[in-house]
């Protein structure tokens, strides 16, 4: 049974949340449609993320950026412990980058359309062929410069270790030769666990690692890129003990 102090910041964080939507929603539509990137309407979506941050008490910080190369269009590959790891990730990185994301959000009343005017690649999940080809239209069309971010476990993490990978996002970065960027999230899921809407002040940590060529490999060897960058994320993740 929930107590009176974690209704109040059930309700606090969502009462924000409205807000923030309502008031940044038509910014976001208004810089997609006008622009021909996405830039603008991702820049503003910042404001969004920085502001839900700031209501929940809680800090991100970045480290290693000095690895991400600027003008290179990346898939970003990284853990997923908590809803809070979109908004520690948007505000640190300090990259261009846009989501697959599954179809049925577009149906979401102006976050949907507001995801759609920043340029995110949606794809049908029940359709293989016409997701493959939602993929690879949405990589030819990203301005220069744009990556793409993908949470390689598929999911948020149920007890706060990293699982297994799946292929899709490193299939892409494979057939269009785009270097992954690893990066491990820290510290979220105190922040906010898979399964609860409490928010808890704290501190997130993103850690950056150094890019992976994946000119060197093919269909045949996705599974060792797994492997590399699943490793080099591990090397930089936290656990809730050591924290």
């Amino acid at each position: 049974m929930k107590s009176l102090f974690d209704i109040f910041r059930i309700t606090w964080l969502a009462l924000w949340a409205a807000m923030a939507t309502l008031i940044l929603a038509i910014p976001i539509i208004a810089a997609g449609l006008l622009g021909r990137t996405g830039n603008l309407a991702f820049s503003l979506s910042k404001l969004w993320a920085y502001t839900m941050l700031g209501v929940s008490f809680v800090s991100a910080q970045i480290v290693n950026k000095e690895k991400i190369q600027k003008g290179t269009s990346y898939i970003i590959i990284s853990n997923h412990q908590s809803l809070f790891d979109i908004l520690a990730l948007v505000t640190t990185l300090g990259v261009q980058y846009r989501w697959f994301i599954k179809r049925e959000v577009l149906k979401v009343p102006l976050f949907g359309y507001g995801l759609y005017a920043s340029r995110n690649i949606f794809i049908d999940r029940s359709n293989t062929v016409k997701a493959i080809e939602s993929i690879n239209k949405g990589i030819k069309r990203l301005p220069k410069g744009v990556s793409v971010m993908v949470f390689a476990e598929g999911t948020r993490s149920p007890d706060g270790q990293i699982h297994e990978f799946k292929k899709g996002g490193f299939m892409v970065a494979v057939a269009h030769k785009m270097p992954i960027l690893p990066v491990t999230v820290n510290g979220s899921r105190q922040v906010m666990p898979k399964g609860s809407l409490v928010f808890n002040p704290g501190k997130i940590q993103v850690v950056v690692g150094y890019p992976i060529d994946t000119s060197g490999y093919n269909i045949d060897t996705v599974d060792d890129l797994i492997r590399k960058t699943r490793n080099i994320i591990i090397e930089n993740f936290v656990s809730e003990k050591q924290l």
